[in-house]
Parts: C-alpha cells; structure tokens; sequence
C-alpha cells in the first residue's frame, strides 16, 4: 500500500492543480467527462487497490466531471464557493479526524465552535444570550429550530412532547407565506407537523409576505417568516410581523438560509430589519460564508429550548463541559463544522465579511442592469443577489438558458416566478470578480441574440 505522506503529497498536488484551473475551464464539465464516469461503474474488486492508484482515478475522471462551483462564474441556485482559509481548515480538519459531538473527544473543536458560534450571534445583531448549533444545512437547521419552538409551546400547555410525542398533543397552528421554501416545508413534515396543516398568508409581488393578510396568531402558533426569497431575495416585513407574533405571544421562526447575512453587511441590513425580534433562525454557512458543504446554522433566543428539545441522556453522554454540542443537534457524532466556520470568520473578519455581502450584491445589480439594457425583462427588484430575467416566453426563456448553460462560460438555473418562466442568477462567491461578471453577461447576452434575434 501506498504510505500516508507520499499520499497527502500526491492529493496536495492535485489540489492545487484543480483549484489553480478552476477559471480556464467550462462551468459544468463537457459531454466527453460525464461520458467517462461510466468507467467508474465496476464490479466491487474482491482485493485490495492500492490507495495512490485509488486516488489517481478519481482525480482524473473525478475532476473533470465536476461543477465548478468553487469558481467565479457559477451562479446557480445560491452557492458560495469556498473560501481559502475554509479550504485549509477543512483539509487540516480532516487530518485531525475529530468528532465534534463532544468536547471529550475534541476540545479544539468545541472551543472553536463556542467562539464562532459567539462571534455570529454578535455579527448578526441577535439578542444577547442566543445559543445555537451546528447542523448539516438549512433544512436541518428549520428542523432544528422548530423542534425548540414545538418543546415550549408545549411546555406552556403542560405537555411533554420529547417523552410523550405527539400522540393526543395539543394542537398548534403553524402560519407560512405562500412563498415558503421547500426546505422549511420538508422540515415540517419532520418535524410531524405536515406540510399540508400550515396557513398560508397572501404574499405581494416580490414574495414578501403581507403583514395586513396575518390570520389570528396566538400562544399556541409558529410563524415562520423568510429573509432572502430563493428567487427575488426579497425579506418579509419583519417588524410588523414580529410585533404582532409579539402581541398574541406567538413564536417567530427565521428561515435565512442566505438573506440572514445580510446583518452582517450595514448597507443591506435594513432589508432584515426586525428579525432581531425573533425566537429562532435558521441559516447556511454553506451559502454566502462560503464554507464547505455540510454546515447549516440555528440560533436560539433562549438556547434551554434548543437544549431541551435535543439533549440525548444517555450517562456515557453526560459530561461536565459548559456547552457539549450534540446536546443542541440532531446529531451526535458529526464532523467538527465549527472548524471551517471560524476560519472563515477569522480571515474575512467584520469588515471582510461586509464587503463580500455587498460586493456580491452589487454585482447583481450590474446583472440586472446589464440584460435591462440588452431589451430583457427584469422580473424582481434587484435589492439583494438574486436576478429573474425573462427572454420571452416560456419556450424561448428555457431554450436561452439551456443553451447558455451549454456554452460553459457561466451557469444559471431557471424557475418560475408567479407564473413566468425565468433565468436565476444568484451571486453569492467570494471568488466572483467583476471581470467574471462582465465576461459572463456578454455571454449571455450574445447567446440570447442568437435565439431571439
């Protein structure tokens, strides 16, 4: 077998080869690379292989079949690319092989994550004392953060929802906007209050949800609102929907799994004013942090009901640490994610974390304006890092994106926006340069001419 140094080397130099490449070569890998994962597609060998041999293979039919989402020109769906100190302390992260369930197991990686996780709440303006965890994604940071909101609720009616679930439970009501995301709805269906049971409040047209449509809240409701629309990135009217959740004694759930960021960045945080008046949120490190994948963010207002809601009781399990963090996920052993998270915030610092939000958002501006000028349709106010542009109708606007997709200078995903078919540019990178912007939209723009004329 190959030895482990010689082995890190060989991985080391491959990375750097991929990485130093990244912008020379098309978004999303060509006909003849995805052709060549056939190759990967064996009988399971009954020996050993020899671990260089192993990795040999997958760099060389791997990489090339990649997306190059860690690039300057990928703007589908909302995807950061990965920050170079993330990188590295994701790599050294893996060298260290730690769990970070327990501070037993890793103190380094429970001391990092105590810190990131002080550091976000601060950056982010969230009241004094929220506590918070480390999950996989948005999604599981929802669930994490509707299981907190389910234990009080409950706990207020004298019902025990851990120990006795939810078999002859109190009702609760669960009020959503009618552009809820798939993630939270998922999370509601997990959680076991179904996706079906919820009330939907009328949204205006950029997806905000209407604060003057707000059904009768009370004591026994959660209502879940969004900063940052996955398509427009428009905020709900936090503050009137918080005063009035406030008001009736109602829970208030944040899902942010990019719009979040915002607060980090003083020229967009009066788009999320008031979500500070929340009970709970939900965000991707993943997204506009720019970590590695697997790494999802929940914040708690009172963390005790985070606690409460997840704490596994097993006596093997019970340290004396101040902050064990499997007591504040759904999982217990999981990969130490606060690693790559305060690294992240380490190198870019406050100030570098702005700039970033705001360069991004800016570079979405200049999307909108650009196909504006070009005689496409803008079909959300551009206030964020998300642009909807149609090329005509529907046919036409899917075969624009196809074929600009096809021609590997950038990459947009489509969807639907009320009704209309539209191209989804999300810029969220750190690696996004003004120069990638303005290469991609001649790109656009020259590939739209061609097929509408």
């Amino acid at each position: 077998m190959h030895s482990n140094s010689s082995l890190l080397i060989d991985v080391h130099n491959r990375i750097r080869a991929y990485t130093s490449a990244i912008n020379d070569r098309t978004v999303f890998p060509t006909p003849a690379a995805l052709d060549a994962l056939s190759e990967l597609d064996t009988p399971l060998p009954d020996d050993p292989t020899d671990s260089a041999q192993v990795l040999d293979m997958l760099d060389e039919i791997g990489s090339p079949a990649t997306v190059a989402t860690s690039g300057g020109r990928y703007f589908g769906f909302v995807t950061g690319g990965v920050l170079p100190a993330a990188q590295a302390a994701a790599l050294l992260a893996a060298a260290w092989d730690q769990n970070g369930g327990l501070s037993v197991m890793s103190p380094i990686a429970a001391q990092l994550e105590q810190i990131a996780l002080g550091w976000l709440v601060e950056l982010l303006g969230l009241p004094a004392g929220t506590g918070g965890g480390f999950v996989t994604g948005a999604t599981m940071a929802n669930f994490s953060a509707l299981a907190a909101a389910r234990h009080a609720l409950f706990e207020r009616q004298g019902w025990n929802v851990e120990a006795d679930g939810l078999f002859g439970a109190p009702p609760l009501q669960v009020v959503v906007g009618d552009e809820v995301h798939a993630s939270l709805l998922k999370a509601l269906s997990m959680i076991g209050f179904g996706r079906a049971r919820v009330t939907r409040v009328p949204v205006d047209g950029q997806g905000r949800m209407r604060a003057d449509a707000l059904p009768a809240l009370n004591e026994h409701t959660i209502l879940c609102i969004q900063a940052g629309n996955v398509n427009t990135g428009a905020f709900d009217p936090a503050a009137d929907l918080c005063q009035a959740a406030q008001q009736a004694g109602a829970w208030v759930h944040v899902d942010g799994a990019f719009g979040l960021w915002a607060l980090a960045a003083p020229a967009r945080a009066p788009l999320a004013a008031g979500l500070e008046m929340a009970d709970s949120w939900a965000t991707d490190g993943h997204k506009w942090l720019n970590v590695p994948y697997d790494s999802g963010l929940v914040f708690i207002r009172r963390p005790e009901h985070l606690h409460a809601s997840m704490a596994a009781s097993a006596a093997y399990l019970l340290q004396d640490g101040p902050r064990e963090p499997l007591h504040y996920t759904p999982e217990m052993s999981r990969r130490a994610r606060g690693i790559d998270v305060w690294a992240a915030l380490r190198s870019l610092g406050r100030q570098g974390l702005a700039h970033m939000i705001e360069r991004n958002c800016q570079q979405a501006t200049r999307f909108g304006q650009g196909l504006q000028a070009a005689g496409y349709e803008i079909l959300n106010d551009v206030v964020l890092n998300q642009v909807l542009v149609s090329f005509g109708d529907a046919e036409t606007t899917q075969r624009v994106i196809q074929a600009i997709q096809q021609e590997g200078t950038c990459w947009c995903g489509s969807t639907v926006w009320q009704g209309r078919a539209a191209m989804r540019i999300s810029v969220s990178s750190w690696a996004t340069t003004d120069e990638d912007v303005e290469r991609s939209l001649a790109a656009m723009v020259r590939v739209a001419r061609e097929i509408v004329g």
